[in-house]
């Protein structure tokens, strides 16, 4: 489920994680699968508590306590890094992979100028001079459009407007060129032309860096401009992955044709959006079978008993029943049965 020509930098495998309280193991993330190759933005898309955070913290190693990861891989270049001792794991985070997270004011230290910050940073992770790594902080600031570099260096993080800090977190996250960035929400705090200024950014350093990015987000505006590939979660499972245009314009799953078709379109003439009744299942009262299932309006039988996997319906994967080709053989069998009773039926008032 990645680039054909390329292979992964990250994967992640049958990824669970669980959180034990006093009245059970309550599973938060079930049998998440999906790859990042190089210079890819895989875009993760879904409802508030889907889990897609919550995915991107246990890639980096920064889950909370009591949650951990019960089952499945983390591999960075095929190596396993979900079980890592935390001091063999600081040395990953910020080298190798890095986190944009959603309020700036949370990742910079408001003691410190942000020229201080990023310094630090690049000395933990480059073996170079004091100077160098100054000069590389200027350089950093200039390179995510930070206006007199020279001098905001020494400012401190209240000195700088909303969107001008999260271009500083970016520039930390870019401080040791990691090989992947997680961005989680970096633009749901910011007005929209800022937001547009930021998935510009990302989108060139991308480029420019050939960085994967794990882009979390429930804006599919943010994704459509941005993202190769979209992952669609929901309850703490994959609903549907594939290319970006594709997923967005030929949607296969039923809660993604119900994100898609709740977003209004610019000139179209549509009296009511797409909406989807009911709200997601908590962590405590997941249904049996497909998790969608009491919302979705082709459910059968077997979405309420069984859970489905992953199924190709074309260019995308989507865990839905709809696809699988038992349920279509069997509907042609069901068809035809019809037809027969229905020629039986006539040649039986003919006679």
């Amino acid at each position: 489920m990645t680039n054909d020509t390329q292979a992964p930098i990250l994967s992640v495998r049958n990824l669970r994680i669980e959180f034990p309280t006093r009245r059970g193991v309550l599973v938060a993330i079930d049998d998440v699968s999906f790859d990042i190759a190089k210079g890819e933005v895989l875009g993760v898309v879904g409802e508030s508590g889907a889990g897609k955070s919550l995915t991107g913290a246990a890639i980096i190693g920064l889950l909370e306590p009591p949650g951990h990861v019960a089952g499945g891989e983390v591999l960075l270049h095929g190596e396993p890094i979900h079980n890592l001792p935390p001091a063999q794991m600081r040395k990953i985070r910020g080298r190798k992979i890095a986190m944009i997270f959603q309020d700036p004011l949370t990742s910079l230290n408001p003691l410190f100028t942000v020229g201080q910050q990023i310094i630090e940073t690049i000395l933990t992770h480059k073996d170079i001079s004091e100077k160098e790594a100054r000069q590389r902080a200027i350089d950093l600031l200039t390179e995510v459009g930070i206006p007199g570099p020279e001098q905001r260096v020494d400012h401190y993080p209240h000195q700088f407007s909303g969107g001008m800090r999260q271009r500083v977190v970016i520039a930390l996250a870019l401080c040791a060129d990691p090989e992947l960035i997680i961005a989680d929400e970096p633009t749901t705090a910011l007005d929209v032309s800022v937001q547009a200024q930021i998935i510009a950014l990302l989108k060139n350093l991308c480029k420019e860096h050939q960085t994967a990015v794990m882009l979390v987000t429930h804006d599919m505006g943010v994704i459509a401009e941005v993202a190769d590939r979209v992952a669609v979660m929901y309850a703490g499972r994959l609903a549907e992955i594939g290319p970006v245009k594709e997923l967005v314009q030929n949607p296969q799953h039923p809660y993604t044709k119900g994100l898609m078709g709740s977003i209004p379109v610019l000139g179209a003439e549509i009296e009511r959006l797409v909406q989807i009744d009911g709200s997601m299942p908590r962590l405590t009262a997941i249904p049996k079978g497909c998790a969608f299932n009491p919302r979705c309006t082709q459910v059968f039988d077997r979405c309420r008993e069984e859970r489905p996997n992953l199924i190709p319906t074309g260019k995308t994967h989507a865990a839905c029943w709809l696809y699988d080709n038992q349920n279509k053989n069997q509907d042609n069998q069901d068809n035809n049965q019809g037809n027969d009773q229905d020629s039986q039926d006539k040649r039986e008032q003919t006679a």
